[in-house]
């Protein structure tokens, strides 16, 4: 469960107050402003009020909660905020409330008065059920129960989506390419908007000057395009950041483009991408990306639990996913975006489920729950026979084959040193590897043997990230002694580029002198030795 006391402006509660708390967003410019929901379903708020966006009918800071009486026992569905700031709240019941910063009319009720308490926004909306809301700087969208989608407010760069640059007063249907299409979700970014239709598809409109609607040109587009670049793929969700979107598919892959300035792409470098491009290639399965227009943060978790971020981290920019010791990716934006607002409506209940992924990782080298060992180096690893038939061919051949339930239960492997096995088997329980490239040489041996050809795959990525001029004649002898022809290459390559330093280890000489000679020759053919 996330620590809300982890934003600053949560600190000024009380332990009572904060363990009365069941959903919270912190937003403003400075992460300066709060709205929290308690499990007697009252509404409280506390901050800075800029724009009277604390909606207390006044435009007074508070350091203490007051009650939004008007929304008190009315449960929350969606919420939102833009950088004026204006805030959006859907109920459970369909309802749109909208208040503060009002001068594009992004609350929807027609004026450009600031709302100085939640108004009913119901222009055009009459029984309409809105499901989710999204705020860009100072546009509004709203999704309703059909899968429709309404947009308002600011619409110098088509944000809005009408086909003009006209602002837009009240909520008006998104149609164009939306038309007969059914919307799950949506986003904005700053000055964009984004939706994703039920069958996967993606949809962009509005500002385009960094790429940000991935339609593989910069200009601006006043209705909804699709991302013909991700047709064949079905995306689950769609997020987006200050100018970056991120798009997350039902295979558990990861599309980024967009601005990429502070590395917010994960590309690992800062060159803007006008169309998706896959990121976090070698890594596991991903179930959660989250991205927020306020910042140039990126982030996302694994299958496993594992949580990444990179972009703009605490003014740092992080061109690669950085691994965490984080579990939520919540506690990224506490903790290193800027402002350290959150990405979402977050939600504090208890929840002791877990997934599959998350259940099997528990259990791995668990004696209460196994019943099977391994025995490696006088150390034991404790297993489950129906989780390595399940997922290795080469444990479901060897339990068929010869196993019965009368043989001692203690197998012994004296062919690979522990920590190899050892991260084998728990491979096998969290589709991930934590290994050293000089270990994972080694795994890479076991991969081979045991023809776990993706486990082969993520060993040779991690011994291309861990090369370095002392151990790369070491691994491009393992490449060549296990058959991994890509990672040979790659090996070979990095040795010839930096000769001199690789001729001078100790590890160069101690090679046995066939090998030598094929490389000296290989080499040579290249023009390696010509100075």
């Amino acid at each position: 469960m996330v620590d809300v006391s982890k934003w600053a402006l949560f600190t000024l509660l009380s332990a009572q107050e904060l363990a009365s708390i069941r959903q919270a967003c912190i937003f403003g410019a400075s992460a300066n402003e709060a709205i929290y929901i308690t499990h007697d379903d009252e509404v409280y708020v506390l901050g800075l009020n800029c724009s009277n966006c604390l909606g207390t009918g006044d435009s007074q800071s508070t350091i203490v909660p007051k009650r939004l009486d008007c929304l008190t026992g009315k449960k929350l569905a969606s919420l939102s905020y833009g950088s004026g700031p204006h805030v959006l709240l859907a109920t459970e019941e369909g309802e749109l409330y909208a208040w503060g910063h009002n001068g594009y009319s992004q609350l929807g009720n027609g004026t450009t008065n600031q709302g100085v308490s939640p108004i009913l926004v119901s222009t055009n909306l009459q029984n309409k059920k809105v499901t989710e809301v999204a705020c860009g700087s100072h546009h509004s969208l709203a999704l309703t129960h059909e899968g429709e989608v309404f947009a308002w407010g600011y619409n110098n760069c088509g944000q809005v989506g009408s086909g003009s640059t006209a602002n837009q007063p009240t909520p008006r249907k998104v149609s164009n390419s939306l038309q007969n299409k059914v919307v799950v979700s949506i986003a904005c970014g700053q000055t964009s908007s984004m939706a994703v239709a039920d069958n996967g598809e993606v949809y962009g409109w509005g500002y385009n000057g960094n790429g940000q609607l991935g339609l593989g040109n910069n200009g601006n587009q006043l209705t909804p395009c699709r991302l013909f670049a991700l047709q064949g793929l079905c995306v689950l969700q769609i997020a987006s950041g200050y100018a970056h979107s991120l798009a997350l598919t039902d295979e558990g892959l990861l599309y980024a483009w967009g601005a990429n300035t502070y590395g917010q792409l994960g590309t690992g470098n800062k060159s803007n991408q006008l169309s998706p491009v896959q990121v976090m290639t070698e890594k596991e399965r991903i179930v959660e990306i989250a991205a927020c227009h306020s910042t140039h943060t990126s982030a996302a978790k694994t299958q496993s639990g594992q949580v990444y971020m990179w972009g703009q981290c605490r003014g740092q920019p992080i061109v690669l996913p950085h691994l965490t010791h984080f579990t939520s990716t919540d506690d990224v934006f506490a903790c290193f975006a800027t402002p350290s607002v959150m990405w979402r409506l977050l939600s504090m209940e208890q929840d002791d489920f877990l997934t599959v992924a998350q259940s099997l990782k528990k259990e791995f080298d668990n004696p209460e729950t196994s019943d099977l060992k391994f025995s490696i180096d006088g150390k034991y690893i404790h297993v489950h026979k129906a989780v390595l038939k399940i997922r290795c061919e080469h444990f479901r051949s060897m339990f068929q084959s010869h196993w019965n339930e009368d043989m001692k239960e203690v197998i012994e492997i004296d062919q690979f040193s522990y920590p190899v096995y050892r991260s084998f088997l728990e491979f096998l329980y969290t589709d991930s590897v934590d290994l050293p490239p000089e270990d994972a040489i080694g795994l890479l041996d076991l991969a081979t043997s045991y023809c776990e050809n993706r486990l082969k795959k993520l060993c040779q990525h991690i011994i291309k990230r861990g090369i370095t001029v002392e151990n790369a004649f070491s691994l491009l002898s393992a490449a060549i002694r296990y058959d991994a022809e890509d990672l040979e290459e790659f090996c070979f390559k990095f040795c010839v580029n930096h000769l001199t330093e690789v001729t001078q280890t100790a590890a160069f000489w101690q090679i046995d002198g066939n090998m030598l000679k094929e490389f000296i020759c290989r080499a040579s053919h290249c023009g390696a030795f010509k100075n």
